[in-house]
């Protein structure tokens, strides 16, 4: 090999290859996080197609629903299949502490007798202007959003998690 191709080799294994290598990780990333909002954004958005629905304990339909099944059908609505109770649901992912909540997270609340057992669940659909807004299948007035800052449900509150 003649010293000049030896000069475009090393160049070409030194300088070009780690280039690409870079780029090739940075789109990588890219995709990840497009693919993550994608994915957030279809969640949220077929949440909010069942509001309206009427609450009923254990319902998993558009005629009647609870909490936990407005979670199970938002995320399988991306290929995530999540277990079927609000307890159940608060394990899964990786806790979020509540002033790093963000779109498509899902939050628990204790609105039992016991202060510190979750019993409710909502998906965050926005964080904008300091209020955190999220849907859930609520007793009284069924699949609705709400603002996590209203009395009752920052007292309730125990903690978000994020799926992806």
């Amino acid at each position: 090999m003649s010293r000049n191709s030896r000069e475009k080799l090393s160049f070409f294994s030194h300088q070009i290859l780690p280039l690409l290598f870079c780029l090739v990780l940075l789109g990588a990333c890219s995709s990840s996080k497009n693919l993550r909002k994608q994915n957030v954004n279809k969640v949220v958005e077929t949440a909010r197609s069942y509001r309206g629905t009427p609450y009923r304990y254990g319902g998993t339909t558009r005629s009647g629903m609870d909490c936990s099944a407005l979670v199970y059908h938002s995320f399988y609505s991306v290929g995530i299949n999540m277990p079927r109770t609000s307890e159940a649901q608060s394990k899964e992912g990786k806790k979020v502490p509540g002033n790093s909540l963000e779109k498509g997270d899902l939050i628990f609340f204790a609105t039992g007798k016991k202060k510190k057992q979750v019993t409710h669940a909502g998906i965050v659909t926005d964080t904008s202007k300091g209020n955190i807004i999220f849907i859930h299948s609520s007793t009284s007035l069924g699949v609705t959003e709400d603002n996590l800052n209203q009395a009752y449900w920052s007292k309730a509150f125990l903690f978000g998690r994020r799926i992806f």
